[in-house]
């Protein structure tokens, strides 16, 4: 890609990009959120076309109108925001828009083949099953499998760890270097820097929409040296977490059941609590009743059994408002659909807890300036990027959307916050932020449930850790500042994958 221009209203997202892809390599491409990356990738798999510049694919140049002229060229494009139909199955958005199989459809040979396709790439997932009831980490397996259908020699894979497990991450990675044996080269966006250092052979930096740094070979450069080239400044990796005894407990979890959008038990009889002044983690591999657990926490889904204390009243299957006004705070995993209202303005989504109390209510309407400066100081406390309070949400960076959710939950002063996934998809510049906003909240004697599949997220904040496989607690392990990490990840690791704590510290006592 050689001079990429492209403009879009007020923003200049790509600033004369030059990217290089050689045959046979992992490409990384870094950069802040809004720096410019989705954008260059759009370009190349046909979603935008180029103000100016030009793209060759082995030395010919090409022009691409639509995603199916970059798939005919070898490119394709596992995009961070999926491009699936939620009403129909894994099996049927995979063979959406080929031209073989068009008539007879013969779904359960198909079902087989994705299964199998799975299966061999460690990305397991039920074929038959709608999109709509699959959980985020699922839908990305989906969209991984889609592009490994088509046989893509390029691949652009945006996050494609996000929801692997630390075994199976190193299974994926063993995939491409296979693909790269093979000819085939990857062009790999991540916000893991240690992944970067280790699976890729190149690494081109994007900041504000220009390359600063190009094709420097990965063994030249350090993770600290990377991390300023995206952000401009130095970045801390090891925050300082002061520690801290907890409080009174806040949130009490007994024998807890629910089920899943397909009507199949999701939550197995889950017992946990969370104090006042610490961060309790959920670890665990994508799809084994994280999303069902936040759900079930906050009003969104009912259980089937078991008992929800919170601040020691029973909030078994009342209404959000009812734990909202408790004092319960909820930074959802799906930020643009359940997090935000996209068409919205920045000023109607800060608001969307508050709308009915004063200042911002008067009565029955809403007191609009009000409204306005409450957004204005959120933004300024926050640094929230944007031209003013009335830009629609949809137009923000993942960064700052997830500033603008922070913002608005944090400002309500919640006892507990059940934070679901914060950081995925944002840089190490806006993860370190949204570190120090929860840090901030345990030192103010809040409560927080994190859940996440990032390890060095949960063992850097938590104190205590459950890890849950399959609906179940395989155990709960306690993190000091003199815990040995590496035993920790490797019994935390084994536990993500169906291996009960009391069986892993027999095997260490044997």
């Amino acid at each position: 890609m050689k001079g990429i221009v492209k403009r879009f209203p007020g923003v200049l997202a790509n600033d004369n990009v030059d990217f290089e892809l050689q045959r046979g390599e992992i490409h990384a491409l870094l950069g802040e959120n809004g720096a410019g990356k989705s954008t260059l990738m759009n370009i190349l798999a046909g979603l935008y076309r180029p103000d100016a510049g030009a793209i060759l694919v082995n030395g010919r140049p090409v022009h691409f109108s639509s995603p199916r002229d970059a798939i005919r060229a070898g490119i394709g494009m596992v995009h961070q925001h999926f491009m699936l139909v939620p009403s129909q199955t894994v099996t049927e958005n995979i063979l959406l828009g080929l031209d073989e199989p068009r008539f007879l459809l013969n779904l359960k040979k198909y079902d087989q083949v994705i299964e199998d396709l799975g299966e061999r790439f460690g990305l397991k997932v039920d074929p038959r099953a709608k999109v709509w009831q699959l959980s985020v980490g699922e839908q990305q397996r989906v969209e991984i499998l889609k592009m490994l259908y088509r046989g893509a020699q390029v691949l652009v894979m945006d996050e494609p760890t996000a929801v692997l497990a630390p075994l199976e991450i190193e299974g994926l990675f063993t995939t491409l270097r296979a693909m790269v044996a093979e000819g085939k080269s990857v062009i790999f966006i991540s916000h893991k820097l240690q992944e970067v250092m280790e699976i890729s052979d190149r690494v081109t930096v994007l900041r504000r929409g220009k390359v600063t740094a190009s094709g420097i070979p990965t063994e030249q450069v350090t993770r600290e040296e990377l991390a300023r080239l995206m952000v401009g400044r130095d970045v801390i990796f090891q925050l300082d977490k002061q520690p801290q005894p907890p409080g009174e407990l806040i949130l009490q979890v007994d024998d807890l059941h629910a089920e899943n959008d397909k009507g199949i038990p999701a939550l197995r009889g889950v017992s946990l609590n969370v104090r006042c002044n610490e961060i309790v983690g959920i670890a665990g591999v994508a799809g084994n009743g994280q999303r069902e657990l936040a759900q079930v926490l906050t009003g969104l889904r009912k259980c089937t059994g078991g008992s929800i204390r919170f601040k020691g009243e029973i909030i078994n299957d009342k209404s959000p408002r009812c734990s909202i006004d408790l004092g319960m705070a909820h930074v959802p995993e799906d930020r643009t659909h359940v997090g935000s209202s996209p068409n919205l303005s920045i000023t109607d989504n800060a608001i969307m807890k508050k709308y009915h109390r004063e200042p911002i209510s008067r009565g029955w309407m809403l007191d609009m300036p009000a409204a306005s400066q409450f957004a204005q100081e959120l933004k300024r406390a926050y640094d929230i990027i944007a031209p003013n309070v009335d830009t629609p949400a949809r137009l923000l960076s993942g960064g700052n959307l997830q500033r603008l959710i922070l913002a608005r939950e944090i400002s309500g002063e919640p006892s507990l916050i059940i934070a679901m996934q914060p950081t995925r998809g944002l840089d190490v510049g806006a993860i370190e932020g949204v570190h120090r906003l929860l840090l901030a909240q345990r030192s103010a004697g809040a409560g927080i449930l994190l859940i996440s599949e990032e390890l060095d997220e949960l063992l850097s904040l938590s104190d205590r850790v459950y890890v849950l496989y399959e609906g179940k607690i395989m155990g709960e392990v306690t993190i000091s500042n003199g815990s040995d990490s590496s035993e920790l990840v490797e019994k935390i690791g084994l536990m993500m994958t169906g291996t009960p704590l009391e069986q892993i510290n027999e095997g260490i006592a044997g």
